[in-house]
C-alpha cells in the first residue's frame, strides 16, 4: 500500500499502480512517460507535446483551463494528475465529486519539481526501478551542483516575462524564479507582487489593502516597460511558453535603455527548461545554467 500527500495536503492511497491515467499537465505527461509508465496514460491536454510517440496515441480531453469533464469521465480514469494553478479549482472539484482520484501538484521550487518526480514514481510503484532511481538521483544532484556553482559567481540580473500584452512577469515565490536563481540569474522582479485592482498594478491607482486581496495569487505581476528600465536587467530571457515571444517582441526590449540591450543579451529561448517541473527539471536546470553562463561577460 502506497500513501502519498499531494500539494493540497490530501493523502491519497494506492493499493496498486494506476492503470488508467489522465494528465492535465504537459510536464506530468512527460514525467509519467519518463518513468516508464506512459502506457497508463489514457488522456492528456491539447498542450501536451512530449514525448511525441505517447502524445500521438493518447486522446486529448481539451485545454488545461477548459478540459472536457465528460470526456475525462468517459475514460474511466483511476487517477487524474493536475496542477493547482494550471487547472481550475472548479474542474478539479467536479471530478473529485464524481469519485475520481485527483493528485494536485503545486511546485514553487526546482527541488519541489524533483520531489514531485519521486512522488509519481511511488504512485506508479516504480520507485525501486534502477533507471527511475537514477533519474531522481540526477535531479537532486543537478540542484546541488547548481547551488555550489552559485556560491562562486555573481548573479546576472535577469528579466524573464511570461506574457507580452499585457507585460507580465514572475515573483520570487515561483518555480521559474527559483530555476533562474539556481542558474545564476537573479530575477529583478523577485520582490514585485501583483497589485489589485489592475490599475494599481501598472501604477495608475492605489492598491487595495492586503486584507482585501487575501487568497488571490500575487505572484504574477503586470509591469510596465518603464519599470523594466528602472530594474536595469543585464539579461532578458524571452521563453516560448506560456507566451510564444516573437522576434518583434525581442526588438521592443532591445530598444530599451538597459544593460541587456547594450550587451546583446536579449534572448529568445525554450520555455520548457524554465517551467516544466518533474523529469524535465533533471536536464532543464543544467540547460538554463548553460544559457545564463553564455551571456556573462568574458
Amino acid at each position: 500500500m502506497i500513501r502519498v500527500d499531494d500539494d493540497m495536503k490530501r493523502t491519497l492511497t494506492f493499493g496498486a499502480a494506476p492503470k488508467r491515467v489522465v494528465s492535465l499537465v504537459p510536464s506530468d505527461t512527460f514525467t509519467v512517460a519518463a518513468i516508464g509508465c506512459g502506457g497508463a496514460l489514457v488522456g492528456r491536454t491539447d498542450y501536451c507535446e512530449l514525448p511525441e510517440d505517447v502524445v500521438q496515441r493518447v486522446p486529448s480531453v481539451g485545454g488545461t483551463k477548459n478540459p472536457k469533464l465528460e470526456a475525462i469521465l468517459d475514460l474511466a480514469p483511476d487517477l487524474v494528475i493536475a496542477n493547482q494553478e494550471e487547472n481550475t479549482k472548479k474542474d478539479l472539484e467536479a471530478l473529485a465529486q464524481k469519485g475520481v482520484r485527483v493528485l494536485v501538484a503545486f511546485p514553487k521550487r526546482a527541488a519541489d519539481g524533483v520531489a514531485h518526480l519521486a512522488r509519481l514514481a511511488r504512485v506508479f510503484h516504480v520507485g525501486g526501478d534502477p533507471a527511475v532511481r537514477d533519474l531522481i538521483r540526477r535531479g537532486y544532484a543537478a540542484i546541488r551542483e547548481a547551488e555550489e556553482a552559485r556560491k562562486t559567481r555573481a548573479p546576472l540580473r535577469t528579466f524573464c516575462p511570461i506574457w507580452m500584452k499585457p507585460l507580465m512577469t514572475i515573483h520570487g515565490a515561483t518555480f521559474i524564479s527559483d530555476v533562474l536563481d539556481l542558474a545564476g540569474a537573479q530575477n529583478v522582479f523577485a520582490d514585485r507582487e501583483r497589485r489589485y485592482p489592475l490599475a494599481a498594478d501598472v501604477g495608475t491607482a492605489p492598491a487595495l489593502p492586503p486584507e482585501e486581496v487575501a487568497g488571490r495569487d500575487t505572484r504574477y505581476p503586470r509591469v510596465t516597460l518603464e519599470e523594466v528600465v528602472l530594474r536595469q536587467p543585464e539579461l532578458v530571457l524571452l521563453p516560448d511558453e506560456p507566451h510564444p515571444f516573437s522576434e518583434e517582441d525581442a526588438e521592443v526590449f532591445r530598444a530599451l535603455d538597459i544593460p541587456a540591450a547594450r550587451r546583446g543579451a536579449v534572448v529568445r529561448t525554450g520555455g520548457k527548461d524554465l517551467c516544466w517541473y518533474g523529469a524535465r527539471t533533471v536536464t532543464g536546470l543544467a540547460n538554463v545554467r548553460a544559457l545564463v553562463d553564455r551571456h556573462r561577460d568574458p
